[in-house]
């Protein structure tokens, strides 16, 4: 990477691992073609460029694509534990792909620290001490927006989530937090790309707002075709379908679009004003959550290893669980169900020098953890 680090970027890189003696391999399986490409592809870079800024580290990043396909992803986790001799597995987008990864790792005594996908049943009862999740539980930010709707005065929301484990934890979400009534309920396939037939249920529904949760190529073909349906009620969502992974292709149909997130560009701290224009500067467009969320990742394995050696696993998971690292979204802590506490943002799409973007313009919650954890066992 090219540049000089700044002083908040030199004391990171002292922070990190540089002395740690044993080299840990690092799996990373996530999605890097179809539809959901763009989401993986952010992940990796975020998490590359979080070890380029720490300099030296210890770190062997084996990387391979899962092309949003379970078993394809069993194959791969299998591949990296008994071949490549992982120690940490990461990278995984998606929460059906995560489950049927994630509990066979953690069982083999690897470590799995998701950077993204965090399904509802690894946070309460099938919790473990092996899995640590630096995003977010799926439920969270789609509670920001239930929560945020009731600020906007919607009274009457039509929710639509893909079929899969992250869709319904998306609407169960928004549900927990919103007191209003439902026009109509809706789960998709996943990787739809038509939605002629849901958005006339939209028109016909009487709603006077929608939620959706359409990560990935699906947000990209739903909000092409609402645009053109002359259907123009207000869009509230979660940030996984209105960032900077898919926001060039939405154009302007995006603008305006109200979404929650735990971090956003214009985060006002010292790293995230380093991470961004660093971000840029090696890859050539604006960071998502995504990347923001890789970054953190890698950031977070970097601050363990500074302290323990991975096998030592008892005193590497405690140095996991410290998350004694700076984050891009500002304060970082692990609930005792190892997912994130932290502060939920309002963000609206806006155009910026002819670049669409996000800007933070409230916040939906501060130290929100997840409702999961209660039935954890840890």
């Amino acid at each position: 990477m090219k540049g000089k680090f700044t002083t908040a970027l030199a004391a990171l890189a002292l922070s990190t691992g540089m002395a740690q003696a044993d080299q840990v391999t690092v799996g990373m399986i996530t999605t890097l073609s179809g539809g959901g490409a763009g989401l993986g592809v952010d992940v990796r870079d975020g998490f590359q460029l979080a070890l380029d800024m720490a300099g030296e580290h210890n770190i062997r990043l084996v990387v391979e694509d899962d092309a949003q396909r379970p078993e394809l992803a069993v194959q791969i986790a299998e591949r990296m534990i008994q071949s490549e001799r992982a120690d940490i597995l990461t990278g995984i987008i998606w929460s059906n792909l995560a489950m049927a990864v994630v509990p066979s790792t953690v069982a083999q005594d690897i470590f799995y620290i998701s950077p993204n996908a965090g399904p509802s049943a690894l946070a309460g009862a099938n919790c473990h001490p092996n899995y640590f999740n630096a995003a977010w539980q799926n439920d969270m930010l789609h509670e920001a927006a239930g929560a945020h709707a009731n600020e906007l005065g919607y009274e009457n929301t039509f929710i639509m989530a893909p079929n899969y484990p992250a869709g319904t934890d998306a609407l169960n979400g928004f549900k927990r937090y919103y007191e209003g009534e439902l026009a109509g309920e809706l789960f998709t396939q996943v990787g739809q790309t038509d939605y002629a037939a849901e958005i006339a249920q939209i028109r016909a529904s009487g709603a006077d707002s929608v939620f959706i949760f359409l990560p990935g190529g699906m947000g990209i073909s739903f909000m092409r075709q609402y645009e053109g349906s002359g259907v123009d009620l207000p869009i509230i969502s979660a940030g996984f379908s209105f960032d900077q992974d898919v926001l060039p292709a939405m154009g302007p149909a995006a603008l305006g679009v109200i979404n929650t997130s735990q971090w956003s560009p214009d985060l006002d701290n010292d790293l995230n004003a380093e991470f961004v224009p660093a971000f840029r500067e090696a890859y050539g467009r604006l960071p998502s959550l995504y990347a923001s969320q890789g970054f953190d990742t890698a950031n977070l394995i970097l601050s363990a290893m500074a302290q323990a050696d991975v096998s030592d696993m008892d005193a590497f998971r405690e140095a996991l669980r410290a998350a004694d690292f700076t984050s891009v979204r500002g304060a970082f802590e692990f609930a005792a169900n190892h997912h994130p506490i932290q502060t939920v943002y309002v963000r609206e799409v806006v155009e910026v020098e002819g670049e669409l973007t996000n800007r933070i313009i409230g916040t939906a919650f501060e130290r929100h953890q997840d409702v999961h954890g209660e039935n954890c066992p840890m």
